[in-house]
């Protein structure tokens, strides 16, 4: 029979407070307040959408996007593969992305065109600071925010499952990723799964691979999903794809939708975030506040 080896007294790992980890890899209520603290964020370009989102999407978390076809989860993942990117000292994270697509969504020239409208923005930012803009441009170009991409093609749910594998071994080589993206986490699962029993348990394995993920390296993990209808009370609902089951995988469960020609973002599930609902567009340049001037962003 297995027993947790328990630190010794001289083994006990002391931190600059005082706090002490009585098992080992245990870890005090007030280093993870600490750590929420200092959490890090994605900006969405959005800011009434990075209001309700606590400052954007949080690293060290998964975050479920889901909504209805055309509504924007593409173009959302998308800015944030090209988000993550800002350099550290323009107030981004500096950081790379793994792009993968089970549906054939991505299109490099909406990300080029995204990456030159994220530079452009960071410079009128700069010159409103009186910074250094030959700088920001000497280190912000399209071409490298595009070679900053790392994109996976997925044909099969056999692939994805083989890719989600593969990531620790790859972001453990490539350091400096710090979002997952994968678009949609749903596709081949209801496409080729006939078996729901062994669709949840496999979905469950993944699930439990990526917050390790987002654990261990610090980043962000967004699945978009699929909508499908649901028979409540005798009338069909939309609901998110993949069963009530999934809906618990995930730290936070974002769900687009429209309100007459007006796309919304509404907060579902969080264990930190008030529900909230905010008005967002998809323009040229990508994710930014909803074009009507008046705020609307509603705390529910």
């Amino acid at each position: 029979m297995k027993h947790l080896k328990f630190a010794s007294q001289s083994s006990k790992s002391e931190g600059s407070d005082g706090s002490r980890s009585i098992v080992a890899g245990a870890q005090t209520a007030w280093d993870m307040l600490r750590e929420e603290q200092t959490q890090t964020h994605i900006t969405t370009s959005s800011e009434d959408l990075d209001a309700i989102l606590g400052g954007g999407i949080n690293c060290k978390e998964i975050t479920e996007v889901g909504g209805v076809p055309g509504i924007g989860k593409t173009q959302l993942g998308i800015q944030l593969a090209i988000n993550v990117q800002i350099p550290v000292d323009y107030g981004g994270l500096g950081g790379k992305a793994v792009y993968i697509d089970t549906e054939g969504s991505f299109r490099v020239e909406r990300a080029f065109q995204i990456a030159e409208a994220c530079i452009q923005d960071t410079l009128n930012s700069f010159v409103v600071q009186q910074r250094d803009v030959k700088v920001c441009q000497e280190k912000m170009q399209p071409k490298a925010f595009l070679a900053n991409i790392f994109y996976f093609r997925i044909c099969s749910y056999t692939e994805q499952i083989a890719v989600i594998n593969y990531l620790d071994k790859f972001i453990a080589e490539q350091k400096d990723v710090k979002i997952v993206i994968i678009d949609s986490i749903t596709f081949h699962f209801r496409q080729d799964f006939d078996d729901l029993a062994l669709r949840t348990r496999v979905l469950g394995g993944m699930a439990l691979k990526l917050m390790k993920l987002a654990n261990k390296y610090s980043v962000a993990v967004v699945l978009l999903n699929q909508v499908t209808t649901k028979i409540t009370g005798g009338s069909f609902q939309l609901t998110l794809a993949l069963g009530d089951s999934w809906s618990h995988a995930c730290t936070n469960r974002i769900i687009l939708y429209w309100s007459g020609n007006e796309r919304h973002a509404y907060i579902d599930k969080s264990p930190s975030l008030p529900s909230a609902s905010a008005p967002f567009s998809v323009t040229g340049k990508g994710i930014r506040n909803a074009v009507s001037n008046c705020k609307r962003i509603k705390m529910m």
